[in-house]
């Protein structure tokens, strides 16, 4: 057997790898509810045909044994539709500015043509999904998951390469730097999306080398708060953002991406008021009132405020417990209670952080965005405001308001003493002491955040999603013994059952969502930017952190997650505000600690009498501008070094894109019978005789088993007859279980 990407010569298993060419998998969950399960299969039937016309053969198995679901294998029914799809994308991508040339100038035949400029693996996972998911109106199948008519469609996935998976982690786990191939194999695989979040973190790893080195030697020689250190982190950080808003332009223009967000994906959600005529293009746009727009996008103030009364409340209440339990309070129990604050923030923080992230959807779904960008960008920019309260708000009253005006608060934590005082024998008072300022409680924070929370943080991310796969497979193999009854769902064909194995593993496997992992980079950028002057060795900590955490999210694509949709993008998005954002702010933070801590390592006694305001104010203003005056160099610095972008044109040209667009119907090899089915495949409307099946029988004895599982239902019709017949039988075992 020749060996393929995904069928190594010599295997025994032609499943262990294969994907028997299956595009993407359609998990669509069945309603326990008889009422409910007429509309389930009037909904599959209707997927089925709806697939087919948009050029798609499938094939339907049953899912994991008692999860009442089915799994629609998908793939492009004809090489001259994927080449179809490719070419218009293409043309696309130039009339939008994105390829600086047009696509087969020469006019080869297009069979030529992607030869000299194959197809890649996650441009064709793209476009795929794009006609499963696109309008009819664009000739897409209109399927959208979750919503409307395919509320039983609980998603739709990519199948993992297992074979590229297995090198991918074994090559990066003998290296110490990534280099450009390994970014190119994720953009091929994954799309740019994903290679953009590695390619970001490889750059700050790198960036990170300096400080670490810096910050060892400012450890060992100048200790903490020092203002030379403060300046030279302060100068890195403004480097560090200006490299990289530089970097994602070039890796742009070297991926073809560059201006890909102009062609914006439509949102389903979207709501418009009207239709009216684009003053650029010319042509019908769906329009929503951009003043309803903006004053639903004010709700933003009041949300963070909420942010900052819930949390700050919470975080504040559990900061003034920590204090007087810690430092205050020296009677019974005490080593116990000194866990009452982490407690209450374990139970509290995650209920509180869930609600508002709740909130926040809800807000933006409100907003009512065209495009998904748009949508995503606003989502982000709230996420980032509950992170920062989350991540930040604890050391800043550390710094800020612990050690400044701790003698004047400090006598207000008697309340907690006198509400304790009624629970305890007579009413007598609690043991207390005089307080004093903890010298170390600022460092000790910074200490926990870098390296502590960032071991917690890969054990959350990695160890326990894996320990907890692993017990629910336990327990799925007792009930599986226990429910003799559905063993007829799971007769799968020998040549299948590791490949359908592997593939209802994948289909419980969660979402693989960028946005975290961009959320804990931006956040630990913070950290080193606004208090990496009270522990030096802070870039020590994220260097070391940095390469574990490249090879662990690369773990959690490949092993814990869904194989996500290879999106495009040209640049890391709104986490490139976030950056800068916080960038800023570490001049003024950075200012205001060297001030208050320089000459005193454990800063101010707790009375702000000592403290010369107008110095402080002094101090942070003059760091700002001197901030606003470094980056303002640098930037014109590397802009000299900056490669020329792409230049783009938007109504000038749109008479010329139209014009190309009907010039290009003669390179169109899209026919009438590509969204028929598959060649070889009997289509809905063929005469099936006892002739035909005989020479199929004959002519599939030859073929392997990856060109056999595509033949096994014949068009569409059959798919929905045997999709059909596993409904009634999951209902039937539904209802044998409910009579017990």
């Amino acid at each position: 057997m020749a060996e393929t990407p995904d069928h190594p010569a010599g295997s025994s298993s032609p499943s262990k790898y294969h994907n028997f060419d299956v595009d993407y998998v359609i998990h669509y969950k069945l309603p326990t509810s008889p009422s409910e399960s007429a509309k389930a299969e009037a909904a599959f039937s209707q997927l089925i045909h709806v697939l087919a016309k948009a050029g798609f053969a499938t094939e339907v198995r049953p899912g994991k044994q008692g999860s009442n679901s089915l799994l629609v294998f998908v793939k492009l029914a004809s090489l001259p539709l994927l080449q179809s799809q490719v070419y218009r994308s293409r043309i696309q991508d130039w009339l939008y500015g994105v390829r600086t040339a047009a696509p087969n100038p020469t006019n080869l035949p297009l069979s030529r043509y992607f030869d000299s400029e194959p197809v890649t693996e996650a441009e064709r996972l793209r476009l795929a999904y794009l006609l499963i998911t696109k309008t009819k109106n664009e000739n897409g199948a209109g399927v959208t998951p979750k919503i409307g008519t395919w509320k039983y469609v609980e998603s739709i996935f990519p199948l993992h390469d297992r074979k590229f998976n297995r090198q991918w982690i074994t090559e990066w786990s003998t290296k110490y730097v990534l280099d450009e191939e390994d970014l190119t194999k994720i953009r091929d695989k994954f799309g740019e999306r994903v290679a953009f979040y590695f390619a970001f973190l490889q750059s700050y790893f790198k960036f990170l080398l300096f400080p670490a080195a810096f910050g060892s030697a400012a450890w060992l020689l100048l200790g903490g708060f020092s203002w030379f250190y403060a300046a030279v982190n302060c100068l890195w950080s403004v480097i560090f953002f200006e490299h990289w808003k530089m970097k994602e332009v070039d890796l742009a223009v070297q991926w073809g991406v560059r201006g890909v967000g102009k062609i914006q994906l439509p949102r389903p959600q979207f709501q418009f008021e009207r239709e009216s005529l684009d003053p650029v293009t010319g042509e019908i746009v769906k329009v929503y009132s951009p003043y309803k727009r903006l004053a639903r996008q004010a709700l933003q103030v009041p949300f963070a405020i909420a942010c900052v009364v819930v949390l700050g409340n919470l975080i504040v209440s559990c900061f003034a417990i920590e204090i007087f339990i810690n430092e205050v309070y020296i009677g019974l129990f005490k080593q116990y209670l000194t866990f009452l604050p982490t407690i209450l923030l374990t139970i509290f923080m995650p209920t509180f952080t869930t609600l508002l992230t709740k909130l926040a959807e809800k807000l933006t779904d409100l907003e009512n965005y065209e495009t998904v960008d748009a949508h995503q960008d606003s989502f982000v920019q709230k996420i980032f405001v509950l992170n920062f309260i989350t991540s930040y708000l604890g050391i800043f009253l550390t710094a800020f308001v612990y050690v400044p005006f701790g003698k004047i608060l400090v006598p207000y934590l008697d309340v907690f003493s006198m509400t304790a005082q009624k629970f305890t024998t007579e009413g007598k008072p609690l043991p207390t002491q005089v307080w004093q300022i903890n010298p170390d409680r600022l460092k000790k924070q910074v200490i926990y955040f870098t390296v502590t929370a960032q071991i917690v943080n890969f054990a959350t991310e990695v160890i326990v999603p894996y320990a907890k796969r692993k017990a629910f497979k336990t327990v799925e193999k007792v009930q599986a013994l226990s429910e003799k009854n559905e063993e007829g769902l799971l007769k799968d064909s020998p040549d299948e059952a590791a490949f359908l194995k592997r593939v209802r593993n994948e289909a419980e496997l969660a979402d693989y969502d960028v946005t975290i992992d961009y959320r804990e980079m931006v956040i630990q950028f913070g950290y080193l930017s606004l208090f990496s002057v009270v522990w030096p060795l802070t870039a020590c900590s994220f260097l070391i952190n940095n390469w574990v955490e490249a090879r662990s999210d690369a773990m959690k694509i490949a092993v814990n997650s869904k194989r996500p949709i290879p999106w495009r993008a040209d640049s890391i998005g709104p986490w490139l505000n976030s950056l800068g954002f916080l960038s800023w702010l570490g001049s003024l933070t950075s200012a205001a600690l060297v001030f208050l801590f320089n000459t005193n390592k454990s800063g101010p006694d707790g009375s702000p009498w000592e403290i010369s305001a107008w110095a402080l104010l002094l101090s942070i203003l003059f760091s700002e501008h001197l901030y606003l005056v470094v980056q303002f160099v640098v930037r014109g610095v590397l802009a000299k070094l900056d490669s020329p972008g792409l230049q783009k044109e938007r109504a000038e040209r749109f008479a010329m894109r139209k014009l190309l667009l009907e010039q290009m119907i003669e390179h169109d090899v899209l026919s009438a019978e590509a969204g028929k089915g598959a060649p070889g495949l009997l289509g809905s409307g063929e005469i099936i005789t006892r002739e035909a099946l005989e020479e199929e029988a004959r002519s599939l004895a030859t073929v392997g088993p990856e060109k056999l599982f595509w033949q096994r239902q014949r068009g569409p019709d059959e798919a929905v007859h045997i999709g059909r017949a596993l409904i009634a039988e999951i209902a039937t075992a539904n209802q044998t279980k409910a009579r017990r």
